[in-house]
């Protein structure tokens, strides 16, 4: 298949700059896969439609403020994205913008207690690696006194407010975020409330928890036409002895098992394919969804709307059928929906 196939005209308006007033009330497109149906309802709505012994996955990752603003000494600007720790201590992979005003050994002061010293360029990446130099608390502390979240380039945050600032260290992260190590959210879960996940508990639904840390190589473009020669990045994931004991239960008891987000189905089908069952592991997944695809684990999905020829618009493609899926963009796009991380959603069945 071809990358132009997965194109599609989206008005920029669409584009979500900001979150839903409450997290609950933005829109869910839901989609029956058996009849090939289109609801449109609110995310409040979802107890509706998520049956009793449903197995609910969700991806538990909490998001670091991992963009970092700061200065050369010379009083230029620069910004440092922190993507991931290496196995040196405070020694990260990093994008740097404008990375042409840095070479190897230029300090970057983000603030009185942090720093950050350029060790090397990755040259077939354009990544860098980047140490981090502070004093006094946990590196965790200090980079949330001192980081930005690190939204997506399409949401602008040029001149945000105080206001918007909190509103993001809020809104950009899950009810349910726990383990820190993500630099995108799962936004499939941000729609989510406390209320919600009780009243889905009482009805019978099971919460499930793993952890995939997401990096930016998830929403990185694919660059061939042939996307069967497109190689994702990698990123880590997490299934605990419980999580594992939950899924496989499901399995041989007949639930359904319903993936919040293509981050928990990637995780859920990458244990299967690498080990035949899910089991706890701690392990990297590379795993390119794309159609057709033999999905072993999850039923059902509730995922956001993704960018134009994205490897995330082909996994949800892969699972609800490449047509059925552009009739639904296509009827999101008519009826104004607002789309990407801060917009709304889908529900498919």
């Amino acid at each position: 298949m071809l990358v132009s196939d997965f194109d599609y005209k989206l008005p920029e308006e669409l584009i979500a700059q900001v979150p839903a007033d409450k997290r609950q009330n933005s829109r869910m497109l839901v989609l029956d896969r058996k009849e090939r149906t289109l609801l449109h309802k609110h995310f409040y709505d979802i107890t509706d439609f998520i049956e009793p012994d449903t197995l609910l996955v969700l991806n538990n990752t909490k998001v670091l403020p991992a963009r970092l603003l700061g200065r050369k000494d010379t009083g230029a600007n620069i910004e440092v994205f922190l993507l991931n720790p290496t196995n040196r201590t405070n020694v990260w992979n990093s994008l740097i913008k404008p990375s042409k005003r840095v070479k190897v050994g230029t300090l970057i002061k983000i603030s009185d207690e942090l720093s950050v010293k350029v060790l090397e360029r990755l040259e077939d990446n354009g990544e860098w690696v980047v140490e981090l130099l502070y004093s006094g608390d946990s590196l965790s502390e200090v980079l949330h006194r001192n980081g930005n979240i690190p939204l997506p380039p399409y949401i602008h945050r040029k001149n945000a407010d105080e206001d918007l600032k909190k509103l993001d260290f809020e809104r950009y992260q899950t009810v349910y975020a726990r383990d820190e190590g993500s630099v995108a959210a799962p936004t499939a879960g941000l729609h989510f409330t406390e209320d919600i996940l009780t009243r889905l508990q009482a009805k019978g639904v099971e919460l499930c928890y793993i952890t995939l840390n997401v990096g930016l190589g998830t929403f990185r473009p694919v660059m061939c036409e042939n996307i069967t020669e497109h190689k994702m990045h990698s990123e880590s994931f997490e299934i605990s002895e419980k999580a594992a004991e939950q899924i496989e239960n499901a399995k041989k008891n007949g639930k359904k098992i319903l993936a919040v987000g293509t981050t928990t189905v990637r995780t859920l089908e990458t244990a299967y394919k690498k080990l035949g069952c899910v089991k706890p592991c701690n392990d990297y997944s590379e795993l390119f969804i794309y159609p057709p695809f033999d999905f072993k684990v999850v039923d059902g999905l509730i995922t956001n709307f993704h960018l134009p020829k994205s490897t995330l618009l082909m996994l949800v493609s892969a699972f609800a059928g490449k047509d059925f899926i552009f009739e639904a963009y296509q009827s999101a796009v008519r009826n104004k929906y607002r789309f990407f991380s801060y917009g709304d959603c889908m529900l498919i069945l």
